[in-house]
């Protein structure tokens, strides 16, 4: 008979090896939820999921059905005085293309160099999969966890996490928490641990130009009939300057910029610019607002970018073709305090008002998120950073996320809680790309870093 160990850190040393095993498991369900066709795929990660949570002592694990898959929801209730944390993460994954690239198949995980090559094995899986064996660990040794700890994974991450804001807004009364938990990003750099303190808003927009109602023949029309192609290219090409500032009137009025010692940290940071770019940009220049650093213009100041121009004729030989009409999408990354409602509709105003005459202008609003910032004097961010101390041996990098995450700042306004955002991953880690890895290193030293917080959490309450 195997004698369990009564300590976490023995139970995790001992559990190592079927960590990893069902960590391969889940990794091998090829739950991409943009591809109809992996419907079922879905069902059964969720159903896998949810056994894990079982498995590790949750109670009252369930799924929830959905418009879209399904969240997983599990929780253990029973530390009266101590805080709630909520546990987020997600189970759904993007497509694996190009198949070619990758060295092993995407859906059959391989560990190679204490790494597992997996789709899906840092974003999401892997990440989440510490939360729940850190909740494991302390279940299965002190028969009890030192905080109330609830989980809500859902499906629908990579494709805009419908169902769980809906959800969220509608429930939050029985998801209150203290806290919120998350691990969907990366350290700094590797050896350098990191904890994500705000993100990013962001307003995605479509504008569209209409000359006439029917494409027209450019020899019998040309030089007298409108051109949208180059009414747009025009109307976008007076949104920004050639240093990047954007030149919408008021858009820079509620930037809020970081304080004296979180700039000072971030120049300790390893970072060198010339590196990055060669190395992560792959380009012959940056671009941007040369008052600023790269970090700065990357975490703290609103962007504007130009991401399509469909339309009109783009294919084989020619067409001599006047289109009817031309459109453009674009985004705007926002920074705290800036109100995406408040954004779009200056944008609008300022391209309807240079939109000439002759075009009937049309102005989409796609989607939006919120910016968010959390203090780094958060008494469960200072939990994180004493856990990353205990662990790692040195104390985090408290940095921005340049990208939106949605749900970070939803439920920080629904459910009035701070969201702890401890990242496991490497820039390298290739997550969206061909060759997503872990670090079998951040994997265990993640559970031990999950569990040092939910002790310490419990112990700053």
């Amino acid at each position: 008979m195997e004698i369990m160990p009564t300590s976490s850190a023995a139970y995790l040393k001992q559990q190592r090896p079927l960590f990893l095993q069902e960590l391969i498991e889940f990794l091998r369900i090829p739950s991409i939820s943009t591809l109809p066709e992996h419907r079922p795929d879905m069902q059964h990660a969720a159903e896998w999921t949810a056994e894990s949570l079982k498995a590790a002592g949750l109670e009252k694990v369930h799924l929830i059905p959905t418009s879209g898959n399904p969240l997983v929801y599990g929780e253990w209730m029973h530390a009266p005085g101590s805080p709630t944390i909520l546990s987020y993460g997600h189970y759904d994954v993007q497509p694996a293309d190009p198949l070619a690239a990758w060295i092993s198949p995407p859906f059959e995980p391989e560990v190679r160099d204490e790494k597992i090559y997996a789709r899906g094995a840092t974003d999401n899986k892997g990440q989440i999969f510490t939360h729940i064996k850190a909740a494991e660990c302390l279940l299965r040794t002190q028969g009890q966890l030192p905080v109330n700890l609830r989980f809500l994974i859902e499906g629908e991450e990579e494709v805009g996490s419908t169902a769980i804001i809906q959800y969220l807004a509608e429930h939050a009364g029985e998801l209150r928490s203290d806290a919120v938990l998350v691990s969907d990003s990366s350290m700094f750099a590797p050896g350098v641990p990191t904890m994500d303190i705000g993100v990013r808003g962001l307003i995605y927009m479509e504008i569209e130009l209409e000359g006439s109602e029917n494409d027209l023949h450019s020899g019998l029309f040309g030089g007298a009939a409108p051109n949208p192609f180059e009414a747009l290219v025009r109307l976008l090409s007076k949104l920004k300057d050639e240093q990047g500032h954007i030149l919408i009137p008021g858009i820079y009025d509620a930037v809020r910029p970081p304080d004296d010692d979180e700039l000072a940290s971030w120049r300790r940071l390893p970072f060198n610019e010339n590196e990055w770019r060669e190395q992560n940009v792959k380009a012959l220049a940056l671009t941007g607002e040369p008052e600023f650093s790269v970090l700065e213009r990357i975490w703290t100041r609103p962007t504007l970018e130009i991401h399509g121009l469909p339309g009109g004729f783009t294919g084989p030989g020619a067409k001599t073709v006047i289109p009817a009409r031309a459109s453009a999408k674009l985004s705007m990354r926002l920074v705290p305090d800036q109100s995406p409602a408040r954004i779009a509709r200056q944008v609008e105003t300022y391209m309807r008002a240079l939109a000439p005459p002759q075009y009937k202008f049309t102005f989409r609003l796609l989607s939006t998120a919120e910016p968010v910032v959390f203090p780094p004097s958060d008494r469960f961010n200072r939990a994180g950073a004493a856990a990353i101390d205990k662990i790692f041996g040195r104390l985090p990098a408290f940095v921005r996320c340049g990208g939106s995450i949605p749900i970070v700042p939803l439920f920080a306004s629904h459910l009035n809680a701070p969201v702890v955002m401890i990242g496991l991953g490497l820039p390298d880690d290739g997550l969206h790309g061909p060759n997503e890895k872990f670090s079998l290193m951040n994997f265990y030293r993640g559970i031990e870093v999950i569990i040092e917080f939910l002790r310490t959490a419990a112990a700053r309450a």
